[in-house]
């Protein structure tokens, strides 16, 4: 089973113990445990090369159950649904026996919001525990998260110190570690696409690690902002306090385009240089929905992986590809390229790289053995300026991502200078022989 910890040569990737691994994936949905037929799932994943999901504790979906029993139609928060914990338990032992890492939201946002805060046991209206006089929490909530319209997640002592509230919050995560803490592939993020204060998520990393440090259990946090530029000050709670957060999740990048994408990732990358940490990208958006088309969605994964990033996971349809076809394409041919390649000492190197237009060509530079390794979204032809380091080598391979073969070799030949140019205008990676 994996033992989940970050690479001690290269702190900006995970590994299991101390060999270096890549996390990659998809999922037909976030909250995985809730699905039936998960084995099936998990084997579909596997099979493709993944070892990498995301689950929400999420239950507003057709055929979810809520944590809490339900009695004489509401909920009692002191008394346990065992379903819903039967499932999150299954979850885990058959995510651990195929050593796929778990990266996991605590806190769902949106079932506390609109429709689903109606049908939600915390809403006072629908438990027999508290009421909304004893807690001021709303019985409607008809906004959208990003205007934080309930204070459900301002009960923490440095807010509203709601210890009515906090009780059940405190109960329902002290019921999700005593599972999790007997497992070692599980990344813990705090909320789902949060614009609540910066307290909320430190306060629940800080519990989480606590808790994890009575049984002298080390154990991985984050927190996951809703701004999509990743300039925004939301997102420095997270890059600035390596103390609180090990890793940092930038899948809110993943709504930017081409050039831009590539150019947000390296610039967190070196917003972090002097703390290095892990950065996941848990949701790739681009599919049949309103966040990108499937286009978007390939190119976003594989510019992820070039620009250094710990993870990459196909979004949930129709956000994204989820495990699709076209996904366990992609993750097949990603890990085609990295048997290739030492991807754990090499670092992006858009710098290397002349003609290069925007959305062209993506490089990363292998400073072990001095090897590059090329990614064209959509074929072109760029000129690598280090002559010398290729004329160490005789040959560049060239990958076929949408075929998932090696297609053919070139020679390599140069006087003054290095041209690579794609063999046609299709999706392709070359690595030098």
């Amino acid at each position: 089973m994996v033992n989940l910890n970050i690479y001690s040569n290269n702190s900006y990737y995970w590994a299991d113990k101390d060999e270096p691994i890549m996390l990659l994936g998809g999922s037909v949905e976030d909250n995985l445990f809730q699905i039936p037929e998960i084995k099936k799932q998990l084997k579909t994943i596997k099979d493709a090369g993944g070892n990498y999901v995301r689950n929400t504790m999420s239950c507003r979906d057709e055929g979810n159950v809520w944590p809490f029993a339900c009695i004489n139609g509401k909920y009692d928060l002191d008394t346990w649904n065992q379903e819903y914990w039967e499932r999150f338990k299954l979850f885990l032992q058959e995510t651990a026996a195929r050593d796929i890492i778990v990266q996991m939201e605590i806190w769902a946002t949106f079932d506390f919001y609109l429709d689903w805060w109606q049908e939600n046991p915390f809403n006072p209206c629908n438990n027999i525990n508290y009421t909304v006089h004893e807690t001021g929490l709303p019985e409607i909530v008809d906004s959208h998260p990003i205007h934080t319209g309930n204070n459900f997640f301002w009960s923490i002592p440095e807010e509203n110190n709601n210890q009515t509230v906090l009780k059940y919050q405190q109960k329902f995560v002290d019921k999700i570690l005593f599972f999790t803490l007997e497992y070692d592939h599980i990344l813990y993020c705090m909320d789902n696409e949060t614009s609540v204060t910066p307290e909320w998520g430190s306060y629940w990393a800080s519990y989480i690690k606590k808790r994890a440090a009575e049984i002298d259990k080390k154990v991985y946090t984050t927190e996951m902002w809703d701004a999509h530029d990743l300039n925004d000050a939301q997102h420095d709670n997270t890059f600035d306090h390596p103390e609180l957060y090990d890793f940092v999740d930038i899948s809110q990048n993943n709504h930017q385009h081409g050039q831009k994408h590539f150019q947000n990732a390296l610039k967190q990358r070196e917003q972090i240089i002097d703390n290095p940490r892990p950065m996941n990208n848990v949701k790739i958006y681009g599919g049949e929905g309103k966040h990108g088309d499937v286009r978007h969605g390939i190119e976003c994964f594989w510019r992820s992986i070039f620009a250094g990033s710990a993870s990459a996971r196909f979004h949930r349809p129709d956000s994204g590809i989820g495990i699709s076809k076209k996904a366990q394409q992609m993750i097949g041919s990603a890990r085609m390229l990295l048997k290739k390649i030492n991807i754990f000492s090499s670092k992006p190197a858009p710098e290397l790289l002349q003609e290069n237009k925007d959305n062209e060509c993506f490089l990363l530079f292998d400073s072990s053995n001095n090897k590059p390794v090329f990614y064209f979204p959509r074929g072109g032809s760029v000129v690598f300026k280090n002559k010398d380091i290729i004329n160490n080598f005789s040959e560049i391979a060239w990958l076929d991502i949408n075929q998932g073969i090696w297609s053919k070799k070139n020679k390599i030949s140069a006087k003054n200078r290095i041209k690579i140019s794609t063999p046609d205008m299709g999706q392709w990676a070359a690595a030098i022989d």
